[in-house]
Formats: structure tokens, sequence, C-alpha cells
């Protein structure tokens, strides 16, 4: 049974004039301004919360979550072609999926998903390659806090951004890369994922500019970008772009410039953050991998084994779940709840995604757990909706989390909902 928990009241009548007032100053500072996403209210001017020992076990969890993670990309990246193509990893990108970088760290930023059960805390999935709701976590969240009084659970967490990129870039230099020559990159077109690069960028502590990805180039076998009619070299690439789809793309002419980008990552002519590894993490095909050597108890520890029973979900590449229980079907590299079905134990659905993208995928097959359910006031009024818990993993450290508010399948139009540190008063969440 799905727990019922509430966020903090505004006051109904009031809630389009706090939100007005609360917005207008935070879009005045020119960092988050995609409150609004496809023409509907995104970011709720409203909080939930969280205790410090609710906090400090999903801490505890993304960390060592993170660490069983890059215990298993080891594995893969000594793996065959056959091992990566039977988890839905592009074959374009094999070699350089393989480039060693980190041994103890899945990614330098990546957000664990979690639910909050009746049977503890569960870990949907892991966005390891270009995860989203980062400024969301550090900073909207703030400000959030702030304009209501509230403590700020993410408050002190920024810095760890800079640690991260110092952490991959030592990690870079150390194997003989150049790192002189920065850019951030992201579709400039696109006003969260440009506004994401340029936080990073700001918080990253490097000397780095921002270029649009159209305004990348290869030439004479090394990356560049265009500025005023000339080419500038590019070292270091921090780009919130999928490998996944990045190793399909072609110029207008047909060239194929990114499985180009890829081979100059594999022959270490260019850095890339996150490293390229991290796709690894990304596939959902690894929670099976992990699931299929925990069952047979194989490779991991027996406190690492503990983490998995207790945090990860049953997960595998057929389905074992017909006749038995409830179930859900996702695509290895899908993205927000894109192609994801819910069936009962029948083999019924219940829940289907209508976004017409990652169809065509390979499935894992994870066992469903219920969301809690959440009420929350919106712009169209009360909402009844599923909560979703988010932890990033910045340079094998947990740092921020956030939450959001959907259907049973959380997509990309679900809500942003704002996290206060509660007040050990035993309020409800």
């Amino acid at each position: 049974m799905a727990v019922i928990v509430l966020a903090v009241a505004v006051n109904m009548t009031g809630y389009r004039q706090h939100r007005a007032d609360l917005f207008d100053r935070i879009r005045q500072e020119n960092i988050f301004t995609w409150d609004f996403m496809y023409g509907q209210e995104y970011a709720l001017a409203t909080t939930c919360q969280l205790s410090q020992n609710e906090l400090e076990e999903i801490a505890y969890a993304t960390e060592q979550l993170g660490g069983i993670f890059a215990k298993t990309i080891r594995i893969l990246q000594q793996g065959s072609d056959l091992l990566l193509l039977e988890l839905g990893i592009p074959p374009k990108s094999f070699t350089a999926v393989r480039v060693p970088s980190l041994p103890h760290c899945p990614t330098t930023i990546g957000r664990f998903d979690f639910a909050r059960t009746a049977n503890g805390l569960k870990m949907l999935e892991f966005n390891s390659d270009t995860p989203g709701g980062i400024v969301e976590a550090f900073y909207l969240n703030g400000r959030i806090c702030e304009y209501y009084g509230y403590t700020d659970v993410n408050a002190g967490l920024l810095g760890t951004i800079a640690n991260a990129f110092d952490t991959i870039m030592a990690e870079y230099k150390s194997q003989g890369y150049d790192t002189e020559n920065i850019v951030f990159s992201a579709l400039d077109w696109h006003e969260e994922d440009a506004g994401t690069a340029r936080f990073l960028m700001k918080h990253s502590g490097l000397s780095a500019c921002f270029v649009p990805l159209k305004e990348l180039r290869i030439y004479q076998d090394r990356l560049w970008w265009s500025s005023g009619g000339r080419l500038k070299p590019i070292d270091v690439l921090y780009r919130l772009h999928p490998i996944g789809i990045m190793c399909e793309e072609k110029d207008q002419d047909g060239y194929p410039t990114g499985e180009h980008l890829l081979d100059l990552v594999a022959r270490k002519r260019l850095a890339i953050i996150n490293q390229p590894g991290a796709m690894l993490a990304q596939t959902k095909a690894l929670q099976a991998l992990i699931w299929s050597l925990h069952e047979t108890g194989e490779y991991f520890t027996p406190q690492e084994q503990q983490v998995i029973g207790t945090y990860m979900l049953p997960t595998y590449l057929e389905n074992r779940f017909l006749g038995k229980t409830d179930y859900v079907v996702k695509p290895v590299l899908g993205r927000e709840g894109g192609a994801v079905t819910i069936y009962n134990a029948d083999g019924i659905a219940t829940a289907k995604d209508s976004n017409k993208s990652y169809w065509e995928q390979k499935m894992i097959y994870q066992q469903c757990v219920e969301l809690e359910q959440i009420k929350v006031e919106t712009l169209k009024g009360c909402y009844d909706g599923f909560l979703l818990w988010g932890s990033f993993l910045i340079g094998g450290k947990a740092a921020a989390v956030n939450a959001r508010v959907g259907g049973r399948i959380t997509d990309d139009l679900s809500y942003f909902l704002a996290i206060r540190m509660a007040n050990n008063k035993g309020e409800n969440t």
C-alpha cells in the first residue's frame, strides 16, 4: 500500500500570487528560467520534506550503489563485444566506453532515482550519462526554501561540483591528455540543457566557455569550435548530449561526425565529461547483470550483496514475473519514462507511456513497486500524484537530492517539488 504524504500548503487561494512573486524573483537572477516547460507549469511553489535520518539513508544508498556500479563497469570494460551488445550498448561506442577513467567512480555527475516503499528505499534506475535536474537541486531548491523560511536539504553542497570536476581533470592529466582548451556544450535552443551546462561551467572551477553543439566541428582529426569564422581547438568537452544519440549523428553531408568524435575519445585525442564509461552505467540492463550476480552470490562482497538486496529491485532481461507479481518493462536506454509500461501479474498493462520514442530498444523487466502518493498545489488546483526521489552522485560522493511529482510513470511533464529539512517535531512530509 502506497504511503500518502502531503506537501506543505501555501493557502490554495494564494498559491498563484505566491508562485508569481517567487518565480519573478528567481527569473531575474537568470539562472533557472524554465519553471514552465512545454507550456505547462513545471516547478511548483511549494515543498515536501525529508528528515535527517531519511537524508542519511538516501546518501548511504547512493554512495554504496555508486561503488557497486563502478565495480561492475570494470567487468564490462574488459568484456566482449557480445556482452556489450547484450546490454544494449550501441556498437559504434564500444571502443570509447572501454576507455578507463576513475575506476572507483562510475561517472562524474550522475543521479539515482529512488522510490520510498512499504519495504524501504528502492533504486529504480541510474541516470549516469547526462542527468537533468542539476540546477533545480543545487540552486532552485534553496531559493524556494529561503522564500518560505525553511532549511534547504541541499545547503552547502554546491562545492561538490568543483571537487568532482577537479578530480576528473586530474585523472585526465595523469593519463597524458591535453587539458588546456575546455568547452561546455549543449543544444543552445534547449533552455534547460543550455542553462544546465552554463550552471555547471560556472561552478566547475574551470576556465572554460560555453559553445552550442551546432558550433562544434571535426577537422584534421581533431574537435574544434567555430568562433567568428575561426576554428579553436577543444581538448576537454563537457557534453550535455547522450552518447547513444551522439554515436548516430551525421553532418549535413552525411559524414558520421558523432562516430568520429567517439573515435577521438577512444584514441585519447579528446577527453569528455561525463567520461565515456558512464554510458555503461546508463543502460538499465546493467541492473539485470548486477542482480544476476547477486542471485548467484558471485563477484560482490557480503556487504555489497546486502546493499544490493536492500536497495535494488529484481531486474532481468527476460520476463520472470508473469503470473507472479506486478512488473515494469523499460527500454535499456530510455529517458523520462519513455516507452515504459507497467503490467499486473496477469500481463495486463495498467499504465503505459504515450511517447513514440525508445520502443525499438531492448527491454528490461523489473519488479514493480508503487511510488508514494502526494497531494500538491498547482496552478491547475490540487493534484494527486506520485513522488520520485532523485539523489545525485557527484564525483563518487552523495550530494544534492530532488523530487518529482507525476503519474505512476514519471515523465518529462512531471513537476519539480522542492525539499525542505524536517523540523523533527513529528510533522507529516
